[in-house]
């Protein structure tokens, strides 16, 4: 079946009470399990944690420490381990809480701070004291308030930690949470302090051991100096710095001697070649030499001022030219001089080189020895190096711990104080009760399906048609007293036809019997029998107006009270008493003596007659065949009222004498499965012409849709026109 919104609507129109019913009761049991709560209200304290601030090794720059999410659920962890919270109860006096602890110490509990004596093994020796013993009713409370307390972190509020606690006081669920976190800013105070502290213990003991170690290195130097003999300055014997200025000064030998070679090189070169010494450039200035040019040149002046006053000949210029001769002479002998004092430079500096070469060759050997002892002193004077940086090191730190110890670095602080709730956070009202409505709503909405389910009775044409495959011929309303009231009277139904002929009711009958026609529109049926699954249903009732509608219609109806066994009919029309048809089957009277004509009904009768204990022979006989054969010829339309089909077989009996049959049901009561199964008895010879809708409750099946209510003339219109 697929999704039909107008079944839904009409199954919740039909079911609402139900399920409002359903739904008030589930709020009646939820207002009275709320009031029967224990109401929890809830305090939060906020924490921001602040990212700590280093320097960056090597660097004077000081960089923000970033907190990540590990850290935050370590933070978070620590809050809510047992003993930080232990630390709180103790602190707030919880065991002795009414809702967190009890209300007197526990006899022969061990106190919080008491702990295990020390114990001696049987050498004498103390063996490790144990960890203090915790009370079992801090232990208790503790793992109350880790119950109570929440920790979490604020949904886009960066690096703030909620600290919330649930109590039954509101004032005492904000001093925990308050407490908490005063507690969690003095332990992490606590523990940078206590860290320091033992980072401090730690470096004082270790640069002890490095203090003595650089004093026995720097000691181990000054031994091994004193016992190699090592005085210079420096890691650097004695032999060793005489080689290296031996080394130097070889250099430096070599060097002079090169240069004074060049210069003798190059006075060979002239001399061998017939040139003036004087052209070198280390005579040419060098000695006596300038002196003698500058006289030479002054006689050379004064030689041309005589020529030129005397001539050749005169004394005076002969005695210049003899003084330029003795000075030419001195001039040469100077310039030779200096030549042989060149050359005598360089045979020096070869001789100060082979000097220099023989020293160092001598102090060479003894260098040799020398280097494993420098080897040693080097890896003595780098331990010391080491130990002395370590030690500085170590003892920078130290400094910087103690400075730290008592530093108060503030990594978290308190922003929002926890505040005494106004309005409880267990149970919420609205959702509680919101909870209960859902539960109401779904238990109500079962119970309507299971009603529905249960509820096997039709409602429905389309149900009809869809189990039976019969269509409904009619549908007869349920009739109150106020409907049957005439002139101040209560009117029979079988009468109302009659009385009321443009009523509904009438209307219904005028319907059944149209549908009735058109069962067989060639070969309308005379003898209907009418006939139901189980007593009750008012299928005497409909015969008997069918009856009376035919007969205002203008034709000759004779009703026949078939149900032998519970003659309801003849009772209603006062003929109970009379003889019947059983005396009719038996042959003790005439047709004529029995049927008789209803003058307030406007038909005929034929009433059960006397009582019978075979029911069924008498209405199989073949005398019953002969008597319904002759009313067929002697009326126009022969009603057999036959008792229920469900529980007696005479129904099926007489299907067989009549033309079609009318199964009246009475409206959402009669179970499906009974009518499904009489029908299936009577429509051996396909002689059902439908169904009857009995005794239709016209406010209620409003609620099954309009297919439903269709049938039962609720529109204004028909008000209007069936109103006498």
């Amino acid at each position: 079946m697929g999704f039909d919104l107008r079944e839904i609507l009409s199954f919740t129109w039909r079911q609402w009470k139900f399920i409002a019913a359903v739904v008030a009761i589930s709020l009646l049991v939820g207002t009275i399990s709320l009031l029967r709560q224990t109401f929890l209200y809830t305090a939060t304290s906020q924490v921001l944690l602040e990212p700590q601030r280093a320097k960056l090794p090597g660097s004077e720059f000081i960089t923000d420490v970033s907190i990540d999410l590990a850290m935050i659920e370590s933070q978070t962890a620590i809050i809510r381990s047992s003993e930080f919270l232990r630390r709180v109860v103790e602190k707030e006096r919880l065991i002795v809480d009414g809702e967190f602890g009890s209300s007197a110490p526990q006899g022969g509990s061990v106190t919080a701070n008491a702990a295990v004596p020390n114990t001696t093994d049987p050498n004498g020796s103390l063996r490790a004291r144990d960890e203090p013993a915790i009370a079992p009713n801090v232990l208790a409370a503790t793992e109350a308030l880790k119950a109570a307390v929440t920790v979490s972190a604020g949904q886009g509020q960066g690096y703030v930690l909620a600290i919330s606690v649930t109590s039954a006081d509101p004032a005492r669920a904000a001093r925990l949470a308050n407490a908490i976190a005063n507690m969690y800013l003095v332990d992490k105070l606590d523990t940078r302090f206590e860290a320091a502290q033992r980072a401090s213990t730690w470096l004082s003991d270790r640069l002890a051991e490095l203090r003595n170690q650089l004093r026995e290195s720097e000691q181990a130097v000054a031994e091994f100096r004193a016992q190699h003999g090592i005085y210079s300055r420096g890691n650097v014997t004695l032999n060793q710095q005489q080689l290296s200025e031996l080394s130097a000064k070889l250099v430096e030998a070599r060097a002079d001697a090169a240069q004074k070679k060049a210069r003798v090189d190059l006075l060979v070169s002239i001399e061998e070649k017939g040139g003036n010494l004087q052209n070198l450039p280390d005579i040419s200035n060098a000695g006596a030499l300038p002196t003698l040019r500058q006289q030479a040149a002054t006689l050379s002046q004064q030689e041309a001022d005589l020529l030129a006053r005397y001539g050749a000949p005169h004394p005076q210029v002969i005695n210049i030219r003899a003084q330029q001769r003795d000075l030419d002479r001195a001039i040469a002998t100077e310039a030779r001089r200096l030549a042989a004092s060149i050359k005598n430079e360089y045979e020096l500096a070869q001789s100060r080189v082979a000097s220099f070469e023989q020293s160092l060759q001598q102090a060479t050997g003894q260098v040799n020895v020398d280097d494993t002892t420098a080897i040693r002193l080097r890896e003595l004077e780098r331990a010391v190096t080491v130990n002395k940086s370590l030690f500085e090191d170590f003892l920078q730190r130290s400094k910087i711990t103690q400075e730290q110890s008592t530093f108060e670095a503030r990594e978290a602080r308190v922003i929002t104080r926890a505040l005494p709730p106004g309005s409880p956070t267990y149970p919420h009202k609205t959702k509680y009760m919101s909870a209960f409505v859902i539960i109401g709503l779904l238990v109500g909405v079962g119970g309507a399906l299971a009603k529905e389910m249960l509820n096997a009775g039709f409602t429905t044409p389309k149900q009809v048609e869809e189990v039976l495959g019969l269509p409904v011929l009619a549908s007869v309303s349920q009739m109150e007293a106020r409907d049957l009231t005439v002139d101040g009277k209560i009117m029979p139904i079988p009468f109302y036809p009659i009385v009321k002929p443009l009523s509904r009711f009438s209307e219904s009958m005028r319907a059944l019997r149209g549908g009735i026609q058109m069962t067989d529109v060639d070969h309308p049926p005379r003898v209907i029998q009418v006939t139901s699954t189980v007593p009750d249903e008012g299928k005497t009732t409909v015969a008997l107006s069918l009856a009376a509608s035919a007969a205002n219609s203008g034709h000759r109806v004779l009703f026949i009270d078939a149900d032998l066994r519970h003659p309801s009919a003849s009772r209603f029309l006062g003929l109970h008493k009379d003889p019947g048809l059983v005396d009719l089957l038996l042959g003790q009277v005439t047709q004529n003596e029995v049927v008789r004509f209803q003058a307030n009904a406007g038909y005929w009768t034929l009433s059960a007659g006397d009582k019978t204990q075979n029911p069924p022979d008498l209405l199989g006989s073949d005398r019953m065949k002969s008597i319904v054969g002759a009313c067929r010829e002697a009326f126009d339309l022969v009603i057999l009222d036959t008792p229920p089909a469900g529980p007696v077989i005479d129904p099926v009996i007489v299907s067989q004498l009549a033309d079609t049959i009318v199964v009246v049901v009475r409206w959402a009561s009669t179970a499906r499965e009974m009518i499904e199964s009489c029908a299936k008895q009577l429509s051996v010879h396909r002689k059902i012409a439908g169904v009857v809708f009995n005794r239709v409750n016209d406010h209620e099946a409003k609620k099954y849709g309009k297919y439903a209510s269709s049938y039962y003339y609720r529109s204004k219109y028909y008000k209007a026109y069936y109103t006498d």
